[in-house]
């Protein structure tokens, strides 16, 4: 059983996600907040699998509200997908820094939201695949002076290869495409590259990319 918290101000919207997910035979909403405070508090108390967290928020925001989930060692098998009004917006790019695990549109179909559920639940990072490319365009050049990480000589040369096309958008079925590869010698690419790393799913796989200069915006459309 997949286990849901649902953090929203506005109880329309908490129903109306909570009349789809409970519907399923997998799927259970073990809690419901208003805040983000609420978020993190039910977060620690229930410690559910998935958290469908809204940035704008009174009080304590989503972001703040994922940050403090993210950090917590406790809660480090507990995701969290943003949901957000607009496909991207400022909110969404701090939101994975911050340490979210992908995000969705609220306008979403059911059968999307209950796809992402599940993705994220088995360890996958979601990124809505009509706005995963727009949502790197739009905000890896927003990285200030981005530096080499150390932790990158730890990879292969096939392994780096494999981490900049996770971070220009490519699922693993696409680079396995690309590269010549069977879909499951890309996918064990890319777990090893995230045990390497230390870092939590493919949406942190991807700020690190950029956070550590591996690559740049528009680097999968230059010319090699």
């Amino acid at each position: 059983m997949i286990r849901v918290l649902l953090a929203d101000d506005q109880t329309l919207v908490r129903a109306g996600f909570r009349s789809i997910l409970d519907g399923e035979d997998d799927i259970s909403v073990v809690a419901e907040a208003a805040d983000g405070e609420q978020a993190v508090r039910l977060t620690r108390e229930h410690r559910p699998d998935v958290v469908l967290m809204d940035v704008q928020m009174p009080g304590t925001d989503g972001l703040e509200a994922t940050r403090r989930i993210a950090g917590d060692e406790r809660l480090a098998g507990v995701r969290v997908v943003i949901l957000t009004t607009y496909d991207v917006d400022e909110y969404v790019y701090g939101a994975l820094r911050a340490g979210a695990s992908g995000f969705l549109v609220k306008d979403t179909e059911p059968v999307e939201l209950l796809q992402a559920v599940r993705v994220v639940a088995r360890g996958d990072a979601l990124l809505a695949p009509s706005v995963t490319r727009r949502l790197i365009a739009e905000f890896a050049g927003r990285v200030s002076r981005p530096e080499p990480s150390p932790r990158l000589n730890s990879l292969t040369e096939r392994e780096r290869e494999v981490m900049a096309l996770v971070a220009a958008g490519l699922s693993n079925d696409e680079i396995a495409e690309r590269l010549v590869l069977s879909p499951a010698t890309a996918k064990t690419h890319v777990s090893r590259i995230m045990t390497k790393l230390a870092v939590r799913d493919r949406a942190q796989l991807v700020v690190f990319a950029y956070e550590s200069a591996m690559i740049t915006p528009g680097w999968l459309n230059q010319p090699r």
